[in-house]
Formats: structure tokens, sequence, C-alpha cells
């Protein structure tokens, strides 16, 4: 019988959460989904000296947002509870007793000062990589180089210790990694980890394995920057007799800085000027250092999860926007990329513009006349409606419908300077005209009327109606690009467009 899909998005709760590792949620959230599965999400808080308070909530109200929704988490409890590693803390050190009892583990009573000391040994004799090894144990103080019974007095007497891996000498870990292949390391090259520190905590590496083990995780789907820690992860399985319950791994590629010089990081957005959270997140211990976030600069988390989502992945067709069920369809493992991903804010921007271009115009109509509404100024539904339909098109964010659609309800104080230099005293002649003749149509008026109005005046006065329509819409709203015309004056209506060329004649002083 195959076994049910089973993965976890494992977080510290050390700060805000960086959208790569809400890219890694969304991978795990849809192969989970794909398969019919349980996503699971659990905290991992085994540090608690970098314990940051609120991060917990900040990193469920985040994935919340972005429409990652857990099967069993801290807030939804299921039936591995806890699903915070602080309160599961009881159930590790059996496990790293049992790698003592079978020769796999051994104690450490090395003081920080000897630590030290061993290090500096190394560095001195030219060692690349200072470490706690195969070989560097045998100089130090643990249960495999000192007597039995001093060993039993020290654990009897209460001296502080540290539980390691005993890490084979020679021997290699091959893993079969589901995005990059067969990795093969050699033991050699690693160190014998800490699994149980002095305080009882277990570290990372015991607490995440076991924990896998009792929720019966079958897929590891994490970044990169896990991937050297694999191998003692095997290492783990294997001394624990549970080889054959082992997850299969996937490590995902890197977010990169745009120029693909190295990790994404909160500086890279600090720097560039787009956020690198899903929301706003300050930190309590520097409340000077605010970061933003996506919902507050105006995404839209489907959009959000869009862009994500295709970041390392590729649907292997042309397709670029998907809902969240037509990726859960899509997805798989195998077409995720190795190499790490350049992130491009440009193509998020683009995103979020076809996000809006597609929602459904009465609830645009409704942010408007939210705004309106601030600003004290009246408006139908059906006008508000005629407003977003054709602001929406130049939009990407819903704060550039209003922005863009003041002119609407509010005269030009200022003039476009690049536009306003252009303007010709041939043009003036032809909107002065024109004014005159919307004054006379006066009231509403459509887009079809008011074009074929500035065309009779234009072909009675012999100029080309292409010169004068940047100068018209100079009038009208002040500025040098915008959506059509006709569409605007139709929503001014006739009196207040020839108002307002009326008013450009004189401000821009040019002689008619």
């Amino acid at each position: 019988m195959e076994k049910t899909v089973r993965v976890r998005f494992a977080p510290s709760p050390t700060g805000a959460l960086h959208i790569g590792g809400v890219r890694t949620a969304l991978f795990n959230y849809l192969f989970a989904k794909k398969h019919h599965g349980q996503f699971l999400i659990r905290i991992e808080d085994t540090d608690q000296t970098r314990f940051v308070p609120g991060a917990e909530e900040y990193i469920l109200k985040a994935l919340a947002w972005c429409g990652i929704i857990a099967d069993e988490s801290p807030a939804v409890g299921g039936p591995c509870a806890p699903y915070r590693q602080s309160e599961r803390k009881a159930m590790y050190a059996q496990y790293a007793y049992r790698m003592i009892e079978e020769g796999n583990a051994y104690y450490a009573f090395d003081t920080e000062q000897e630590l030290e000391e061993m290090r500096e040994r190394l560095k001195a004799a030219r060692v690349a990589s200072p470490q706690y090894n195969a070989v560097t144990r045998m100089q130090m103080k643990n249960s495999l180089t000192l007597p039995e019974e001093e060993v039993k007095e020290r654990l009897a007497s209460g001296a502080p210790y540290v539980i390691r891996v005993k890490m084979p000498r020679k021997d290699e870990v091959r893993l079969n990694d589901l995005v990059r292949g067969w990795v093969v390391v050699h033991t050699s090259t690693l160190d014998d980890k800490v699994l149980l520190k002095s305080d009882g905590m277990p570290t990372y590496h015991l607490a995440n394995v076991v924990d896998d083990y009792l929720m019966k995780i079958t897929h590891v789907i994490r970044g990169e920057e896990w991937l050297p820690s694999a191998p003692l992860h095997v290492l783990l399985y294997k001394y624990l007799g549970w080889e054959a319950q082992m997850p299969q791994f996937a490590h995902l590629p890197l977010l990169l800085k745009p120029d693909g010089n190295g990790k994404l990081s909160k500086r890279d957005g600090d720097r560039l000027g787009f956020p690198v959270f899903p929301l706003n997140w300050q930190d309590p211990f520097k409340p000077e250092d605010n970061a933003s976030g996506y919902k507050e600069a105006g995404y839209f988390p489907d959009a959000f999860i869009n862009f994500l989502a295709l970041l390392g992945w590729n649907p292997g067709t042309t397709q670029e926007i998907f809902s969240m069920q037509e990726l859960i369809e899509a997805f798989s493992i195998e077409r995720i990329n190795k190499a790490g991903i350049k992130f491009d804010i440009d193509k998020a921007r683009w995103y979020n513009q076809q996000y809006l271009k597609h929602k459904d115009e009465a609830e645009l109509a409704t942010y408007l006349l939210g705004e309106l509404s601030k600003h004290k100024v009246e408006c139908s539904v059906e006008k508000a409606q005629k407003i977003v339909r054709l602001m929406k098109e130049r939009a990407v964010f819903l704060s550039d419908i209003w922005s863009e659609a003041q002119y609407l309800f509010f005269s030009p104080k200022d003039y476009d300077e690049k536009a306003a230099a252009k303007w010709s005293s041939e043009a003036a002649s032809v909107l002065a005209e024109y004014a005159k003749d919307l004054s006379a149509h006066s009231g509403s008026i459509d887009a079809e009327k008011a074009k074929q109005l500035l065309h009779d005046r234009t072909e009675q006065m012999q100029i080309k109606i292409g010169k004068i329509m940047p100068a018209l819409r100079l009038a009208l709203t002040g500025r040098a690009a915008g959506p059509d015309l006709m569409d605007i004056i139709m929503l001014l209506g006739a009196d207040e467009a020839a108002s307002r060329i009326q008013a450009a004649l004189l401000h821009l002083k040019v002689a008619v």
C-alpha cells in the first residue's frame, strides 16, 4: 500500500519569514495537495537564544495571507501535537542516549576554552577547516578518550556535557536527491555534530530527524542551504534504525540577488527598494529596523504566489498565469531547477498587473469609492465602474487606480513641463475652438460625439488631429500620457472638459 504523502515546513521563530521561506512552504504545499497528502507546519524553536517574540505569529499570519493553509500546525493542532519543538523537548534525549549505547554517539565534556584552544591549534597547523571530527576527538575530553570510571563520575556529579554523533572516519554517505540526483559525501569531510546540548535541548539535527520520523514525513523539501546537513541526517536515520522510513529529500535552488551575485537578503531589498518579506515586520529588539512587506506594498496574494511558484520551477508550457488549483495540478518536483534563480521585481509587478486587470470591476469600484469618500468626493457606482474599466489597464497596484483617476475629479494645477514646452499656437487655436464646440454641446457627452466634434474642428481648420492630441491631453489632465482621451472627456462631461481647456490656455499663455 502506497504511503500517504506528508510534508512539513519547519521555520525557526527567529524573525520575519523571508520570501525564500515562503517559496519553500509553497512547494511543500503544492506537492502535498498534488498527491492528496498533508501539509504540516512545525515550529523549530530549540535554539531559545535566537527566539524572537512575535515571530511565530508573523510566520503563520504570513502563510495564511498567501493561502498556504496547513492541515496540522500549532494553530490547528493535529494527531502529532505538539508542533513546537520546545514543547517536545522531553522526548529527544532518549534517542541520543540510544545512539551512545549502540556506539554511534558519545559524551563530550570539553569546555568552551578547550574547544577554542583546539581550533587555534588546528589553525596553527594550517588545517583548512578546524573541526571536532574523527581525528581531533581523540585529543579531546570525551567518553571515547576518558576512562570509563571517570566518565561515570563526571555524569554522576552533574558535570556539563554535550552528546556528539560519532562520525565514521572512512565511509561514504549516498543520497538520491529528487532535484539534484545522487549526492555522495565522504565522512572524512564531516564533523561530529552536537546532538544534545548541555541544557538538555536537542540541536536542529537531532530534533529534525526525530520529528520527521514521528510525524511520518515522507518527503523533506527544503532550501539548498540544508544540503550540507543531509549526509548527517541520512546517518542519523541509519543509526536510529529508521532507514526504511527515511523520507526522500529535495533541496530547492537559492533565490539570488537580481544581478545573480549571491543569495537574496533583506539588505538587498532595502538597497534596491523592494520587499523581501510577505508582510511588514518590525523586530521587537530593533524597533527602528522596519521591513516592508508585499501585502502592504499593494501586491495581491494570488499574484505574489503565482510569481514565487515560477522562481525555480517551470510547468513545461508557456502558461504563466496560474490559480492555486492550477499550480497544484501542474506542480512536479522533476521540473524544479538545480541552479539558483535571479530575483526579478519587475516580473512580480507584471504579475500583479495581470491579476489587477482581471479583477472584478465592482470590487475595484468599491475600492475607488472608498478613496473618494476619504476625500469627500461624491461619485456614482456606475461612474466608478467606468473609471476603473478605463484605468485598470495601466495600473500595477490598486493605489494606481486612485492616483491615476484623481484628475477626473480635480482640475490640474500643474502641467507636465516637457509636454508644456511643446505646446504650440497652432494647437492652442484649435483647442480654443474645440472648447467652444464642447460648451455648445453642454452636459453629458459620449466618446464618439467628442471625437466627432474634434475631427470636424481639425478638418475645418486643416490641421491634422495627431498634432492636437498631446496638447488636448495636457489641457485635460496635466499629464503627457494616460488612457483614451475621448473616454476621459466622456467621464468629465462636455462643460468640465471645455472649462479645463480654457484654463490651460490661460495658464500656458500661448497666443491664439
